[in-house]
């Protein structure tokens, strides 16, 4: 049954007691309610993951800036630290914000919260926000209990009014019950910013104009076309030198292509990725690559991933010297998803057996087959992925890269993706460009202009960026 909240104090007690809120002050507007489930609905979990959907149930627009939602809970014994994270979120995980509070004084079951907010948005009137899949976890990744939480819901397995978790609108409650306790007025949501690192501290350019992967000019570049076996991808599959060509795609220009073959075993699967040397971190990193949605030839539908990213490698399970910024392009969906998808994730760290990842990602659902230029801008604390001059996705925070990266590009299979059919078929990904400046947060429109005049000057390769 669809509730809507009235304004000020015209609230019925039999209507107080169907929805179970808190009489708000006349000057308090009452326009959102919240629904609410878990995806981890154990008495202890590695992760707190608390979904909500928001609604506007009002006469008016809501500006989601001016809202904040707050999940309390019961902090473990020994006074843990958490960490917050938006898994997928309707409106971009880019646009929320999650931060951690202390009650005071605490209850038995609460004595901190969670409170989440937006950058950015608006809520029509009977509009909803749509999934916000958040989570959080201590910063040690021991396991929590959650079954003595206050807001924790171990049945809301679906969507559901749930009181428990409260939503503020410019300062003022407007749904739910806190525990007693209180817990102050909600933070301002942060303007998000980038402050630039002076910049112009080296620039790396390269058109791609060599003859094929055997051209000595590759190494001396710094750039390793890889061969050695090992993930991402099919296990068992091989990374052969000659899946990497430089074809003319359009007169004279030529661009790195990437090749992935299949017939469905390991040992029929091949992939491919070139590499640059570890001297990378903040700056701005670009790219013109070419997606494609179909294979060149045989039969459609495996989990492919067409990529250009940053990494630090994991020295060890959970090192917190990693890092990874990820643009993935999947066109047949892989990872639960259906069909095409574009990911931009930015990763603090990772375990593989068993698996746990500690990342930040966004996406689109849509087709990327084409040229696109990839735009990915690291400094001041914060990340920001761009496609074709639009901003795609914004991370922050503990997701922040601490040390040295390399380049990379590489085109490989989803382990368990491959679609059921022994016919060959060939997938390839194209990279018109690279360019890098480093110490500098550059446009993406002048990233572009900058590229035109290497490109009018017949200049196909510059590094003046130092090595570590």
């Amino acid at each position: 049954m669809r509730r809507r909240l009235l304004l000020g104090g015209l609230v019925s007690a039999m209507l107080l007691a169907l929805v179970g809120i808190v009489a708000n002050p006349a000057s308090a507007q009452q326009s959102v309610r919240l629904q609410y489930k878990t995806s981890a609905a154990g008495a202890t979990a590695d992760q707190v993951e608390p979904w909500f959907n928001l609604i506007n149930s009002g006469t008016s627009a809501v500006p989601l800036s001016g809202v904040k939602i707050r999940y309390y809970f019961k902090a473990d014994a020994g006074s843990p630290q958490y960490r917050f994270a938006c898994s997928w979120a309707v409106v971009s995980c880019s646009t929320v914000t999650g931060t951690f509070g202390t009650l005071s004084p605490g209850t038995a079951t609460a004595d901190r919260y969670l409170e989440v907010g937006f950058t950015s948005g608006n809520l029509a009137v009977g509009a909803q926000t749509g999934d916000l899949q958040l989570r959080f976890h201590r910063t040690d990744w021991q396991r929590l209990t959650q079954s003595d939480d206050y807001s924790f819901g171990p049945a809301r397995t679906t969507y559901g009014d749930w009181t428990k978790v409260t939503v503020y609108q410019n300062g003022a409650l407007v749904w739910g019950t806190s525990p007693s306790g209180g817990g102050g007025d909600p933070t301002p949501t942060p303007t998000p910013t980038i402050t630039p690192t002076p910049g112009g501290s080296g620039v790396v350019f390269d058109d791609f104009a060599y003859t094929n992967a055997d051209d000595p000019n590759i190494s001396a570049h710094n750039w390793t076309v890889r061969t050695n076996s090992g993930g991402p991808g099919v296990p068992g599959a091989s990374w052969p030198k000659q899946n990497v060509t430089f074809p003319t795609v359009s007169g004279t220009n030529k661009a790195l292509q990437l090749k992935a073959v299949t017939d469905g075993t390991a040992s029929g699967t091949q992939q491919s990725e070139v590499l640059h040397q570890r001297k990378f971190l903040e700056g701005t990193y670009a790219a013109r690559v070419k997606f494609s949605d179909t294979p060149v030839s045989g039969p459609d539908g495996d989990h492919i991933v067409q990529t250009f990213f940053t990494i630090t490698p994991l020295a060890a399970d959970m090192d917190p010297n990693y890092s990874e910024q990820d643009f993935e392009y999947l066109p047949n969906g892989g990872w639960g998803e259906p069909s095409n998808i574009m990911y931009a994730t930015s990763w603090e760290t990772y375990r593989n057996e068993p698996w746990q990842a500690v990342n930040v990602h966004t996406e689109v659902r849509q087709s990327y087959a084409g040229w696109h230029d990839l735009v990915l801008q690291v400094s001041g604390g914060q990340i920001r992925y761009y496609i074709d001059g639009a901003l795609f996705a914004e991370h922050g925070g503990d997701y922040y890269p601490e040390t040295v990266q390399s380049v990379n590009f590489n085109l490989w299979f989803i382990s368990g993706g491959l679609v059921g059919s022994s016919t060959s078929r060939n997938y390839i990904q194209q990279i018109d460009w690279f360019y890098h400046s480093k110490n500098e947060v550059v446009a993406p429109a002048t990233v572009l202009s900058r590229v035109n005049n290497y490109r009018s000057a017949s200049t196909t390769w510059v590094d003046t960026v130092p090595n570590p």
